[in-house]
């Protein structure tokens, strides 16, 4: 990742409602040893670190809903939550608060 970038990735702060999430590479290799080709690797991740948290949501009815983790914290999200931006080949995604599964302390 170019320097630029790094510097992008550490100014990005997600919309209230939001967390920003790199997601955990797939494994390119089983436990035996093959190596699989992008085609097989199957289903998306679901579950990624937390690079930025944006602010409390405001519900409709006027209820504030925090964040449901903070930067640092690796997290399940659901498996088509998400919206993907690629940042230098490489692909993040911003993911909405109630999309969270489960915090992994």
């Amino acid at each position: 990742m170019a320097k630029s970038d790094k510097t992008l990735l550490s100014q990005i702060q997600p919309a209230s409602g939001y967390l920003f999430i790199e997601p955990d590479d797939q494994p390119t290799q089983t436990s035996s040893g093959i190596y699989l080709p992008d085609s097989a690797k199957g289903d998306k991740p679901q579950e990624g670190k937390v690079l930025a948290a944006g602010d409390d949501e405001t519900t409709d009815s006027g209820a504030k809903k925090k964040a449901p983790a903070k930067k640092g914290d690796k997290v399940f999200y659901k498996k088509w939550g998400g919206n993907e931006v690629k940042i230098d080949n490489k692909e993040y995604l911003f993911v909405k608060f109630e999309d969270i599964l489960a915090v992994v302390s």
